[in-house]
């Protein structure tokens, strides 16, 4: 019994890449990489009269519909698929004036996607200066001792876009005291507390913790300590 093959919805001329050598009935030429089929007869493409038509493989969509639309004569170019018992698309065959055009337009919509990127990666670093800087304010309002360089660098460290860190969370970006302490916090811990040591010499994490917690209690106190004291 015959396998049934699917052959693919026909939206216009139809080209075959065989998979074994076949030879053109008119011109005898051979064997061929493209071909048509006429009273189903194989046709090489000048024997077609598509020899003048260059072939451009799938994989870009914008490209291949942009080529056809420029292209006043194209085919789609088909090779059988033997284990799904189907034609399957390969590209399509489009005038070569007109594949210059598409790629011209497709480049000059890259270059409108690259300017539009530049310009949203500088709102977006306008936008993280000014949320750092806002950042580093709450900082020195609740910890006025904080030095305005160390509150700087929290402030740059906790919201780093994509970093994940507190000032990138929802309570950071709406400065909450909570989340704007806790970035403050993890700095003292790891720059004026042994506590990276303590990690690294196998001590686990909320031990080493627990004993630096009041040397972390005492960095804080002394930030906040120094407002009282600048205003007495």
């Amino acid at each position: 019994m015959a396998r049934r093959v699917t052959l693919p919805p026909l939206t216009g001329l139809l080209v075959f890449q065989p998979l074994k050598g076949r030879y053109c009935a008119e011109c005898r030429r051979g064997p061929l990489p493209l071909l048509t089929l006429e009273d189903g007869a194989p046709r090489c493409l000048d024997c077609a009269d598509l020899g003048h038509l260059v072939f451009l493989p799938s994989g870009d969509t914008a490209l291949t519909r942009r080529s056809r639309e420029e292209s006043t004569l194209s085919a789609v170019v088909v090779r059988f698929n033997r284990r799904k018992s189907r034609y399957e698309r390969q590209g399509v065959l489009v005038e070569e004036e007109a594949l210059a055009r598409a790629e011209l337009r497709c480049l000059a919509d890259a270059e409108a996607r690259r300017r539009r990127r530049v310009r949203d990666a500088r709102r977006r670093a306008a936008q993280d200066a000014l949320f750092a800087q806002a950042f580093a304010a709450e900082i020195r309002r609740l910890f006025p001792g904080c030095p305005a360089d160390r509150a700087r660098a929290v402030a740059l460290h906790a919201s780093e876009r994509g970093s994940g860190r507190v000032g990138r969370s929802a309570a950071g970006r709406a400065l909450s005291e909570g989340a704007v302490t806790a970035a403050v916090v993890a700095s003292v811990r790891h720059l004026d507390t042994p506590y990276d040591r303590l990690l690294m010499s196998g001590v686990p994490r909320h031990e080493a913790r627990r004993r630096i917690a009041a040397a972390v209690a005492t960095v804080l106190r002394g930030w906040t300590e120094a407002g009282f004291g600048s205003t007495g």
